[in-house]
């Protein structure tokens, strides 16, 4: 008489769970769509406005002028990483998630790094293609410059660091109120809106204090030129690692803490 053997079962470990993860996510619909319409916010706006510049713009960054349907294609981006963490409660999913990995902790380092792990070669690649299918259209223009133009490439990748990390911040959002609509409507108040409300206040500590708020600073890593009253390039950077860091942070602790 032989005795059955029950599998051993598997052991989580992280990259395990990344795997996990990334297959989650590229097998919702809603990913292909909101990245499909990021590249084509950014790609469409950056040839219309390549298409009708007649100089009136000329004291705008070359790549800032380019990549305005960033301003739009940030909030697709965001509304991804929202989807990574609070599209799982919609759907109860997160229990299973959790269930699998009791530490909790993993799946949401997880699920930021596949997010970062799209979204910034994805943003990279479309500023790429826009500014290269732009400039035959400023070719003689004052707006006219080459990828090897001092602040170029930086700037380029810059705007895709800063939507990056907006996607993150946006993330960890999503994990703290556990809701899509309270997600999306938590980054656009708190990212989006509060900052220019803010600003209309009439005191300078606060104004400068602006400059490295997650929208602010995003702006100014996008631009090849120092951009007058904004903080520079790498206070920027550091600002909004900061606030992805903060953010993430709080989310872990709750998901520690807290019921699913």
């Amino acid at each position: 008489m032989t005795t059955a053997t029950l599998p051993t079962p598997a052991r989580v470990t992280p990259p395990r769970v990344l795997r996990s993860e990334w297959h989650k996510l590229w097998t919702l619909r809603s990913t292909w769509i909101t990245l499909t319409a990021a590249a084509v916010f950014t790609l469409a706006v950056g040839l219309v406005m390549a298409g009708t510049y007649d100089g009136d713009d000329s004291e705008i960054d070359t790549v800032t002028f380019l990549l305005l349907g960033t301003q739009i294609s940030q909030i697709c981006v965001a509304v991804l990483g929202i989807l990574t963490t609070a599209g799982e409660y919609a759907t109860g999913m997160i229990r299973a998630s959790l269930t699998a990995v009791p530490r909790r902790t993993p799946v949401l380092w997880s699920k930021a790094a596949v997010c970062t792990v799209i979204a910034f070669p994805l943003t990279l690649t479309t500023n790429l293609v826009t500014f290269l299918a732009a400039q035959p259209f400023l070719s003689g223009t004052d707006k006219a410059l080459a990828l090897t133009d001092p602040g170029v490439l930086r700037a380029l990748a810059g705007n895709a660091a800063g939507i990056t990390l907006l996607s993150l911040i946006a993330l960890g959002l999503g994990a703290l109120v556990r809701s899509i609509p309270g997600g999306i409507g938590a980054f656009v108040g708190t990212v989006l809106v509060l900052p220019e409300i803010l600003g209309a206040l009439p005191y300078d500590a606060l104004r400068t204090a602006l400059d490295h708020f997650p929208a602010q600073a995003a702006g100014a890593l996008g631009s090849a030129t120092p951009m007058p009253g904004a903080a520079s390039p790498g206070a920027a950077l550091l600002a909004l690692l900061l606030w992805a860091a903060a953010i993430l942070s709080s989310a872990a602790l709750l998901l520690k803490r807290r019921d699913v």
